[in-house]
């Protein structure tokens, strides 16, 4: 009788687990899906570029983009479901604004093989994170800490202008995003066992998982399209 109802909690936990992760591939994919649209429609067309790259426009998007995200994070458990949704998908579609840069100086084929590089890597490290039975929380520690690290040196070499600098930050941040993703998507399988993304509250922390693996997804393909995208003559 005791392995039977261990049986059925077992199977109602993965039940529950498969449903939370479903909630947030669908809202990683809509805001994924969102910022390509964006982006696309913003490059082909000249006065958006002028008006946003040309300016100090691009700055406010960008800052805009960090508050945004920041007042999610910080915020989403007193939002309504509504709210946190609107925020993640307005977060998606300024990504977007900004991001249209890629169009301009990629070529899409080089664009779209990239992305289905990126789609492939995270997979894999995503189904890693979902079943290894290692604890992956050191991994994920010391990937936090050498992006702190990526990031000091990412600004530093804007004013230097090192090519050796930036192809060692290039395949440092597809090694730290790989360790990320494979790190997050195993504290969202402990989330999951805890939440029912039927309410309120959990469809706001499936709001900030789809958010985490989105920010990984994105980096990723930002980095991976720095090694091996095909620059615009």
């Amino acid at each position: 009788m005791f392995d039977q109802t261990q049986s059925f909690a077992r199977i109602e936990s993965n039940e529950q687990t498969a449903a939370f992760f479903r909630r947030v591939y669908a809202w990683m994919s809509i805001g994924l899906f969102l910022t390509g649209i964006i982006s696309m429609a913003v490059a082909s067309s000249e006065s958006l570029v002028s008006m946003i790259f040309g300016t100090p426009l691009f700055w406010v998007l960008f800052l805009g983009q960090l508050g945004l995200v920041f007042w999610l994070s910080s915020r989403v458990q007193n939002m309504s479901p509504q709210v946190a949704t609107a925020a993640f998908l307005g977060y998606a579609a300024l990504n977007g604004l900004t991001l249209s840069v890629i169009f301009l100086a990629y070529t899409m084929s080089s664009i779209a093989q990239v992305f289905f590089i990126t789609g492939g890597t995270f997979g894999f490290m995503t189904l890693w994170g979902m079943t290894t039975k290692k604890d992956l929380s050191s991994l994920g520690q010391i990937a936090f800490a050498a992006l702190i690290g990526l990031i000091i040196a990412s600004v530093v070499n804007m004013f230097f202008q090192n090519s050796m600098i930036y192809w060692i930050t290039s395949y440092a941040g597809v090694l730290i995003f790989m360790a990320l993703t494979a790190w997050d998507t195993q504290k969202l399988k402990q989330i999951s066992y805890e939440v029912d993304v039927n309410t309120a509250a959990g469809h706001n922390v499936a709001i900030i998982g789809a958010l985490t693996l989105y920010l990984d997804f994105i980096n990723l393909f930002i980095f991976l399209l720095r090694i091996f995208g095909g620059n615009k003559d």
